[in-house]
């Protein structure tokens, strides 16, 4: 993802190496940023000044986007534990800034971090929700998993270790039941692979150990279907083709068995499968 090129940062003349309004470095971060909100003032007062679409427009603006990026990347840092590429994970919240910087008034009196920051955030939400996450979660427990992430974060750094679900619900003051859910629904932004191996415990991956298809699974439908049907035969029918199909003997061999010719066994076997699809249309 890139940030279109009309709205790729340039420095303004006066702030370039060797210029005459040279910015001093800051000496720490608390001057940065009182920089950085004074130099985003004097900017945006330029900007209202300007025709959009202009050339110094682009210029003011793009100063504007290069000057908060530090912004961009302090929201991206709260996403690290989604385990995407930060590059993509700024270039999302540029865009946010961008949207910001196009929509804010500085007349209303609001500074630009505070007014800039939601936007940002929420582009970088909304990047989340609809390109990365593998599995759809319901919106409440996605933002309880937010919750409990942050309380792990915070309860390992008080431990110096992992904390238990229960000190997690203890510190959100939720169920158990609750966290664990939060904690599957943190999953959906991992897909595994079927064929990876199960980490820690030796065992093949999980397409190695999934069920495979009984061929005689196909089979079982049609025997339930023929049992039913047979029980409406008589009985003697029914003999004979026990006899026929189960104990596999033949014609010559029942006829001897049930002591009638070899014919009777032809018409009483022909007569029951008759009987058997009559009753099979009837069922369907």
């Amino acid at each position: 993802m890139n940030v279109p090129a009309s709205t790729a940062p340039q420095v303004p003349p006066q702030h370039e190496a060797g210029g005459a309004a040279d910015t001093p470095r800051p000496r720490d971060r608390s001057s940065r940023g009182a920089d950085t909100r004074a130099l985003t003032q004097v900017l945006f007062g330029q900007l209202k000044n300007l025709d959009p679409g202009t050339p110094e427009h682009d210029r003011v603006r793009g100063a504007l986007i290069e000057a908060n990026l530090p912004l961009v990347r302090y929201a991206a840092a709260r996403f690290r534990s989604r385990n995407e590429p930060m590059e993509d994970v700024v270039q999302v919240g540029t865009i946010g800034l961008i949207n910001a910087i196009d929509r804010f008034d500085p007349e209303r009196g609001v500074q630009f971090p505070t007014f800039a920051m939601p936007t940002v955030v929420g582009e970088i939400k909304r990047y989340f929700r609809d390109n990365v996450r593998t599995v759809h979660v319901p919106r409440r427990l996605h933002e309880l998993w937010v919750q409990v992430n942050g309380a792990t974060e915070d309860l390992t750094t008080a431990h110096g270790r992992s904390p238990t679900t229960a000190e997690i619900a203890e510190r959100l003051r939720i169920g158990e039941d609750e966290v664990l859910a939060c904690i599957e629904a943190g999953r959906s932004y991992h897909a595994t692979s079927l064929e990876a191996a199960q980490e820690g415990d030796g065992l093949p991956g999980l397409l190695d150990r999934l069920g495979y298809e009984d061929p005689a699974l196909a089979g079982v439908e049609h025997r339930d279907l023929v049992r039913h049907l047979l029980v409406q035969l008589p009985e003697r029918e029914q003999r004979i083709l026990m006899l026929r199909y189960y104990s596999n003997l033949t014609q010559s061999q029942i006829s001897q068995e049930l002591g009638v010719s070899q014919m009777h066994v032809s018409r009483l076997l022909a007569r029951s499968f008759a009987r058997l699809r009559s009753a099979n249309r009837i069922e369907a």
